[in-house]
């Protein structure tokens, strides 16, 4: 069944052009669909106001669009400050943590329940004799420092998947970690050998950076809801647009 908005249907070409930025979804095909029809309603309604738009990309045009129907409030001084203050451990200077991992690689040929199992048994293994970390990572792990007894040197803040940092710099002590830690690259034991807190970075040296990030997670929130009224005034026919991954929750 064709995709139609407002009476117009969508054309192959329209959404494959969205495919490239929706490969690593869920449903790609699925997200590719619903950016082409926001596209569509963005071109539209700047039509119906009179937004020039020549010499505007797809992308430059919703964003003028946003800030001239929703407006986007500029992050003040006291809303930056709350943000540093409220998280003490981000902005530092130096901080590192020097640690081992095994990594059990979740790949379609393993099952995920098998996988978790023997990452599980091994864990318990080494916490039992940490001594024995090197030896089972050069035999199990999937990641090359395996060859190094799991050795990942320091890692400083940035460097790795946000979820691994995460967990890595939230350790309360050194040793192995409790549990196994789940990351897009499959299942980790972790062991910390040493932690370096660094310095905590002045305010003025981040602010630009938090009214930065601030801004934008304000234009994300304002285009999720924007993007919501503009489907909700439209006529469209051949996809369901309620659930989970509707651009209200995108």
């Amino acid at each position: 069944m064709p995709v139609t908005v407002n009476g117009v249907e969508l054309r192959d070409a329209d959404i494959e052009r969205e495919l490239d930025h929706h490969h690593d979804a869920a449903n790609p095909a699925r997200l590719a669909t619903i950016s082409a029809i926001l596209r569509q309603l963005v071109r539209t309604e700047a039509d119906r106001i009179g937004l020039a738009a020549e010499g505007l990309d797809d992308d430059a045009l919703a964003l003028a669009l946003l800030e001239r129907e929703a407006g986007i409030p500029e992050p003040d001084e006291a809303s930056c400050r709350r943000h540093y203050d409220s998280r003490p451990e981000r902005f530092r200077d130096g901080e590192w943590v020097e640690a081992d991992h095994i990594l059990f690689q979740v790949t379609p040929r393993v099952p995920l329940d098998a996988l978790r199992e023997i990452a599980a048994q091994t864990l318990a293994l080494v916490r039992g004799d940490p001594s024995t970390f090197p030896e089972h990572a050069r035999a199990l792990s999937n990641c090359p420092s395996g060859a190094n007894g799991g050795r990942l040197g320091r890692v400083f803040r940035g460097e790795t998947a946000p979820e691994f940092e995460r967990a890595l710099f939230a350790a309360q002590q050194d040793g192995v970690l409790p549990h196994l830690l789940e990351t897009r690259y499959g299942l980790h034991i972790v062991r910390v050998l040493e932690r370096c807190p660094g310095t905590r970075l002045p305010f003025d040296a981040v602010r630009g950076d938090i009214a930065r990030a601030l801004a934008s997670a304000a234009r994300d929130r304002a285009w999720k809801q924007y993007a919501s009224l503009l489907i909700g005034r439209a006529r469209i026919e051949g996809i369901e647009l309620e659930g989970a991954d509707s651009p209200l929750v995108q």
